[in-house]
């Protein structure tokens, strides 16, 4: 190529490249006698312009440098304009490449994935209060993986950068069906989610940044304290008894266990633990039952009714997890705030800021004991 060629070649691309630059900054209008903030006129060209569709999903936006040069703006005010925008979830910022639009439906102020182990009552208590307490402009989309780590991972990746928030319950089973805790893989899936779109809900997984959000559960603290509460009651039995299901398709934290044991041994109480309410139990008197599947619950007191006993002063029961149903029954109840859980969880997303916080867990005095 002659220098003559090379020298057009050079004019023709920097012509261009200041078109398309100009094309890329016509949307943005700032009135310099205007008393609204510069920053704010920046967002606002930009927020516009989506709203007309002028600007589209994926497409590019001008540099922090383009902005400042041509509007004769601080670099720090353009800084804060898409700094905001980002924290909104309205445009990313991709490394050595520039600021892209990533959202362009401006009424939906968050789209959240919410990600659950299981179907239950006391999981749905949850998603409604998160769901309820965000409000109409935000979209939430709820998923299971049935406790299976291999579905966790899979759902992950194949909806890694879908959403503005990822809310997590990481509860996993082993092939014993016993609840166990996560795997390499399993928290490499989870710190692939940038830590200020991640919230993790039900456990405590220390290994995250301070910038992950937390409200979780102390399954082995939550009991131990829960049942001190209610020791003046419960001291009135001879034995306690803790049905804790050994294999289950959606298997409880061990923790419970321990904390259980640990209560029973500090206050020298006579303790046992079974694994089902069997057909036909060797029922005594004075004994008080912990019971965690909805189903011993119902098959324990059938037997206590039929054998004619009272609930409450022949034979005592505490179930774990509370339900509308049991307060209605009157059954004593240890439990975590369903209510509240999904409430801080969804505030942390509403005032875009994480807490690391253990959610409040109750012994509620009822008439089974």
């Amino acid at each position: 190529m002659s220098i003559s060629k090379f020298l057009e070649y050079i004019r023709t691309t920097f012509y261009n490249l200041q078109i398309n630059t100009l094309e890329r900054l016509e949307y943005i209008k700032i009135d310099t006698n205007s008393r609204i903030p510069k920053y704010k006129q920046v967002m606002d060209s930009i927020l516009k312009s989506i709203h007309k569709g002028s600007l589209g999903m994926g497409e590019k936006i001008p540099s922090i440098n383009e902005l400042s040069e041509e509007y004769l703006l601080s670099r720090d005010t353009v800084e804060k304009a898409y700094g905001l925008l980002k924290k909104q979830n309205i445009i990313v910022s991709v490394k050595g490449k520039g600021y892209y639009i990533a959202k362009t439906d401006l009424s939906i102020q968050a789209n959240v994935l919410f990600l659950i182990n299981k179907l239950s009552t006391y999981k749905m208590r949850i998603f409604n209060s998160f769901v309820n307490t965000l409000g109409a402009n935000a979209k939430v989309d709820l998923d299971i993986y049935h406790c299976e780590p291999i579905v966790f991972s899979d759902i992950l990746e194949k909806k890694k950068n879908l959403y503005d928030y990822y809310v997590i319950m990481p509860h996993f089973k082993n092939e014993n069906l016993q609840h166990m805790g996560c795997t390499d893989d399993i928290l490499k899936a989870i710190h692939a989610i940038p830590n200020g779109k991640l919230i993790i809900m039900d456990r405590n997984l220390k290994s995250l940044s301070k910038e992950a959000g937390r409200i979780y559960q102390d399954f082995t603290e939550d009991i131990f304290n829960a049942l001190t509460t209610g020791f003046e009651k419960l001291k009135n039995y001879k034995k306690i008894i803790l049905v804790y299901p050994n294999k289950a398709i959606y298997p409880y934290p061990k923790g419970i266990v321990t904390g259980f044991k640990r209560f029973c041994i500090q206050h020298d109480i006579d303790y046992e633990i079974l694994y089902e309410i069997y057909d036909g139990m060797e029922l005594q008197l004075k004994d008080l039952y912990i019971i965690i599947e909805e189903s011993d619950l119902v098959n324990l007191v059938k037997q206590i009714r039929d054998r004619h006993y009272k609930l409450g002063e022949d034979i005592g029961i505490i179930s774990y997890n509370d339900t509308p149903l049991k307060e209605l029954l009157g059954i004593t109840v240890i439990s975590t705030n369903f209510k509240k859980m999904g409430e801080e969880a969804a505030n942390m997303i509403l005032k875009n800021k994480s807490i690391n916080v253990k959610n409040e867990f109750n012994f509620i005095d009822r008439f089974s004991v």
